[in-house]
């Protein structure tokens, strides 16, 4: 856990007000989410079940958390309002973890679960249950209430009775397994799955993690994936995916499925989708993303900094900032130019960007032909280009790695790549062994 990093037991959210960044009350905290691990790792805090003023339940991923302090909850205020359900690897740590009867590890001695910690981890904003307060002896106390018989607060290993291992094997367990893989090795264990299998694996990832799997997945598992879901989830994974990759998906599926589905999703995001399908798909209108990072000219390096930290973008989207006058989110103002991540390094904090942009190469026309838009990334050993309507504004911005997606063959993920295989043409004396002896 990083050095000063705030624990917290959760019988003191219990209740919490819940507040958006203007400081208005959104709800209160009435159970938080959980997902257990195999062995007695500890679990995953996925978010937390939010009652509204209209006492409808939501769920409240702790990605859109931005402070827990005493008494309150502070969110980004993008709140998904559809009723919470619960999924079969989550547990709700009120309703299922306290009180419970659990075991000491050291001595197997059964304890009740009074609270449980959560605590965030380093560099990250990933959350963990990392530490259990039980009491010893027979008997139920109830959550939260002061009982007979000694406490102490012990390392959540320290404890037997949650880990998955203990409830049987399935789905959950096989998730649970496969937790630390990358969004496309996970996609790849998934499409050799029976398709029984990978409807209940599917079923089981929260959006987020299922979007970032649909969007390295074949369109036949794709399409066959969303076709399982409750068309209000498959909605919610929409708008997790890219809105490229959100629309490459759509395009796929009967136009009536398709304004179904837009219909769900949130307005913003379903308008970012629409721009999106009204261009071909192998143009660079059709290739972009609407959510590059855009900066006006008066914001400093300090800020355009801030902005690529951003662990959600990714390294291609992070590399460079689009300077444009407002609106500053796409189709933006006027688009003035690109500073390179590399040129924000070198320069003061206080630097403005608009005196840092490059202005010399011509950006892509939205209907600019794929092969165009390769010839462009490779001329100018580009990662991300912008794309400019005729007015002048910007569109959004088309990765490298999009590129290559539609310039490799359709089946390209039923290739196996061996990176430890000897390179054709390596010398028979073992000359050509990286590896050395």
């Amino acid at each position: 856990m990083a050095a000063g990093a705030p624990r917290i037991f959760v019988s003191h959210l219990a209740g919490t007000a819940v507040f958006d960044p203007s400081g208005d009350q959104v709800g209160r905290v009435r159970d938080l989410v959980a997902m257990l691990r195999v062995g007695r790792r500890p679990p995953r805090l996925l978010g937390l079940v939010v009652e509204l003023s209209t006492r409808r339940r939501i769920f409240l991923p702790m990605t859109r958390v931005t402070g827990i302090e005493t008494g309150q909850v502070i969110t980004t205020g993008v709140l998904n309002v559809r009723r919470f359900e619960q999924r079969p690897t989550e547990r709700l740590v009120f309703g299922e973890m306290l009180d419970r009867r659990v075991r000491l590890v050291e001595s197997d001695e059964e304890v009740t679960v009074l609270d449980v910690s959560i605590q965030q981890l380093p560099a990250r904003r990933d959350w963990e249950l990392d530490r259990v307060f039980v009491r010893k002896g027979k008997g139920k106390a109830g959550a939260f209430r002061r009982a007979k018989g000694e406490t102490l607060t012990v390392e959540w290993s320290a404890v037997t009775g949650f880990s998955l291992e203990e409830h049987g094997q399935g789905a959950e367990n096989l998730l649970a397994t496969f937790e630390q893989l990358r969004p496309a090795d996970l996609a790849n264990v998934l499409h050799h799955l029976s398709p029984k299998r990978r409807g209940e694996v599917a079923a089981a990832l929260d959006d987020d993690r299922l979007a970032d799997v649909l969007e390295e997945l074949p369109e036949d598992d794709q399409i066959e994936i969303l076709g399982k879901l409750k068309e209000e989830r498959a909605a919610d994974v929409l708008e997790a995916m890219d809105p490229d990759d959100a629309a490459d998906l759509l395009a796929e599926l009967p136009a009536e499925d398709v304004e179904r589905l837009l219909t769900l999703m949130r307005p913003n995001e379903a308008a970012d989708v629409r721009r999106l399908m009204a261009y071909a798909e192998r143009t660079a209108g059709g290739l972009m993303t609407t959510e590059p990072i855009v900066l006006r000219p008066d914001a400093t390096v300090a800020d355009a900094l801030a902005r690529v930290r951003n662990p959600d973008l990714s390294p291609a989207l992070a590399a460079q900032v689009y300077v444009c006058r407002p609106p500053d989110e796409t189709p933006t103002g006027k688009y003035l130019g690109t500073v390179h991540f590399q040129r924000l390094l070198r320069d003061p904090p206080f630097t403005l960007v608009g005196s840092l942009v490059d202005d010399d190469l011509m950006p892509l026309d939205p209907e600019a032909a794929l092969p165009v838009v390769a010839g462009f990334f490779a001329t100018y050993d580009m990662v991300a280009a912008p794309v400019v309507d005729e007015s002048g504004s910007l569109l959004g911005a088309v990765t490298v790695d999009d590129v290559l997606d539609h310039m490799l063959p359709d089946d390209w993920r039923e290739t196996e790549f061996h990176l430890d295989e000897e390179p054709a043409g390596a010398a028979p004396d073992g000359s050509g062994d990286r590896h050395g002896s």
